[in-house]
């Protein structure tokens, strides 16, 4: 039975549903309910004749949420409409257009970038060990999403004042000699898929005209992470149309490292001011207690993404406090983790309804091995593999091979069929093999998910529907604890979030320090993990790395205003900033992190910097740094920067006493800077 599109919507995401073809922009927190309203949306226009389903073209940024958004269109009886990623949709487009605009020879996808770029690192003279080739293939890539050119790159990064992975110039001619051999070898990356397609819509009115009149309806997600290459591709699709729903989230922006911007979000009822502009804000997902955190941490952000913050409004029953915990050290910290995931399994909490999350990839090894120990079984984050797994594709090939055994108990077919192949009704001994029962277990868990949405699905239906779902990296739930980065975890929910590893240095991570705006996207990398958790949330850092070693560590400046003053975090953090420790010079509170030792005050405490002294600041440093053909931060970082125009310094003893100054700045640009400071006066 098809789903009513209209049924049990609140008011605002009715508004959204029901609005007229043309601009609409929803902008969805965390929890409110976006797939299931841009679904409903397209599902509504499908229905009442407003657009046939293959004229809708609805666009994501990973293949698991193209997935689940295809999933959720055939329960609404839309099942025509094409929902991929911007890569995915530009493939299929080029490879169909490619010989009216190119000629007969297709392009071939190229296997081997890291190669590649370590060739054309060789032509430049730059550096060829592994760190640095994927270094210099993450620049590239920025640079193209940015659609910066290789002779565009150095004045780009100056402008920007983005740290470039080596000599501006060096960089660009590595980007320059990585074009070069990737288009002799006629082979195309994953950015040219989307630079062909826009410049096949814009340079050939035949194939835009063709294209157009196929696509009548766009819809994109995550609006806020698009780049400037996806957006050129956009507009290439939309030509002079408005029939564009775009949803996003600005405080969810997390992405800008790799060329995404907010800026199309924020912009979009500017350049359609007809648009139907809705704001969802009541969260469905998390405890009110778990809602009011996060408000807390994003209200204090700062910078233009601020400004559009949504405020949530938890819709759920209370819940407990979050928590928050102090350790000695990181394997203390994922010890006590462990201790307490296994009593939540005990007391009843399916162990796929929790999650431990954390800022790198690499503080994952302290807690896989934690949960080893204490016998819990894990995932860590990269279920795109899942259907490569030798046990799952075994099993989908004994589904496939069965035809159309089973008759209407699709259940219990899947389970008769995957018995001999290591199903067994109990879990078996040993991690390996428990690991391969969850997966077996994973898909018998699909095939009841089908069968409580979709009416009459059959053996075949759900192997086509497992095919699918390897094709778009859309695997089941694993009966197991998720160890996840923050940016893998985005999309995802659990009953039950661990954030580990809440210090300065880590979150913000250390190379954010000394730039606003980064140390802002770090702000929102944890309120996206905050967001992930619907009941218990708990919050958790260790002194120091490995036992036995100083304590040099402090909680992340973000947990400022967290943690209640009764809590007994706040108080151990007190005792420990006590005696002669600075303090904020405005509210007084012991200074967390180097960013506010240099301002000598609470990153939340108001600044009273001086901007046109700033702006001179900055002035003199760009000439400074031509002169001696040095990055800009070399002379000073920003934050030094600001920290001289909030202090106004008089003398060479106020100056020196400002982090980050030292007798060798002293001595080549202390005179400079005091006299800028005398003449603001």
């Amino acid at each position: 039975m098809t789903a009513d599109p209209l049924h049990a919507l609140d008011e605002e995401q009715l508004a959204a549903v029901t609005a007229p073809r043309g601009p609409v922009c929803v902008l969805a927190g965390a929890g409110t309910g976006k797939t299931r309203t841009i679904t409903r949306r397209i599902a509504h226009l499908v229905g009442t004749g407003h657009v046939a389903p293959g004229q809708v073209l609805a666009v994501t940024f990973t293949a698991r949420a193209a997935g689940e958004l295809r999933t959720r269109l055939r329960a609404l009886g839309a099942g025509g409409v094409q929902a991929r990623t911007f890569h995915a949709a530009a493939l299929r487009q080029l490879r169909y257009f490619w010989p009216r605009v190119v000629g007969d020879r297709q392009w071939q996808l190229i296997e081997h970038k890291l190669r590649a770029v370590g060739q054309a690192a060789v032509r430049a003279k730059a550096g060829t060990d592994q760190d640095s080739v994927r270094d210099l293939t993450t620049e590239i890539e920025w640079a193209k999403s940015s659609l910066i050119t290789p002779a565009e790159y150095p004045a780009a990064v100056a402008r920007l004042r983005r740290d470039s992975p080596g000599p501006a110039e060096q960089v660009a001619a590595v980007y320059a000699h990585y074009e070069e051999l990737k288009n002799r070898a006629e082979m195309l990356d994953f950015d040219d898929l989307l630079l062909h397609t826009a410049a096949a819509l814009e340079e050939h009115a035949v194939v835009a005209e063709e294209f157009r009149d196929r696509y009548r309806c766009f819809v994109v997600d995550e609006y806020q992470d698009v780049t400037a290459l996806q957006q050129r591709v956009l507009d290439a699709w939309l030509g002079d149309r408005d029939d564009l729903t775009v949803v996003g989230d600005a405080n969810q922006t997390i992405y800008t490292f790799a060329g995404a911007t907010p800026k199309h979000l924020l912009e979009f009822p500017r350049r359609f001011p007809e648009a139907v502009v809705v704001r969802l804000q009541r969260d469905y997902r998390s405890t009110p207690q778990v809602v009011a955190a996060a408000n807390t941490l994003i209200s204090a952000a700062r910078g233009r993404v601020a400004g559009s913050r949504l405020r949530l409004e938890g819709q759920l029953p209370p819940g407990p406090d979050p928590d928050f915990t102090e350790h000695d050290d990181e394997p203390a910290e994922a010890a006590a983790v462990a201790r307490r995931i296994r009593r939540l399994i005990a007391d009843g909490t399916p162990a796929a309804e929790i999650a431990v999350l954390f800022r790198i990839n690499a503080q994952s090894e302290a807690y896989e091995q934690a949960l080893a120990d204490a016998g819990i079984p894990f995932q860590v984050r990269g279920g795109e593999r899942f259907f490569k797994r030798p046990e799952v594709r075994r099993a989908v090939s004994v589904l496939r091979m069965a035809g159309q055994r089973g008759g209407d108990d699709l259940v219990g077919t899947v389970r008769a069929l995957l018995a001999p192949v290591g199903l067994t009704d109990e879990p078996p001994a040993g991690a390996s093999a428990r690991t391969q029962w969850e997966s077996l277990l994973a898909l018998v868990g699909l095939a009841e998910e089908l069968v409580a949405v979709r009416d009459g699905i059959d053996l075949p239906a759900f192997v086509v529907e497992l095919e699918t779902r390897a094709d778009a990296a859309h695997p089941p739930t694993v009966q197991g604890v998720t160890l996840a980065s923050l940016h893998a975890a985005k999309g995802l929910e659990w009953d039950v979030v661990f954030l580990v590893g809440l210090v300065d240095g880590t979150l913000p991570i250390q190379h954010a320090e000394g730039d606003d705006d980064a140390i802002e996207e770090e702000r929102r990398l944890l309120y996206v993990g905050i967001t992930r958790a619907r009941r218990v949330l708990a919050m958790s850092w260790a002194l120091t790395r490995a036992p036995g070693k100083g304590r040099q560590r402090r909680r992340s400046r973000f947990l400022h205003g967290l943690i209640p003053d009764h809590h007994p975090a706040s108080r151990i953090a007190a005792d420990r900033s006590s005696g002669n420790k600075p303090r904020c010079r405005v509210c007084g509170s012991p200074l967390l992190g180097a960013e506010a030792m240099k301002m000598r005050r609470c990153g939340d405490c108001p600044s009273d910097v001086d901007m046109e002294l700033l702006d001179r600041l900055r002035s003199w440093r760009a000439v400074a740094a031509k002169e001696q053909q040095v990055p800009a931060y070399v002379v000073f970082t920003d934050a030094t920067l600001a920290a001289i125009a909030e202090h106004r310094p008089s003398d060479v003893a106020a100056l020196v006493g400002i982090p980050g100054i030292g007798a060798r700045k002293l001595d080549r640009y202390g005179p400079d800077v005091l006299a800028l400071v005398a003449d603001r006066r």
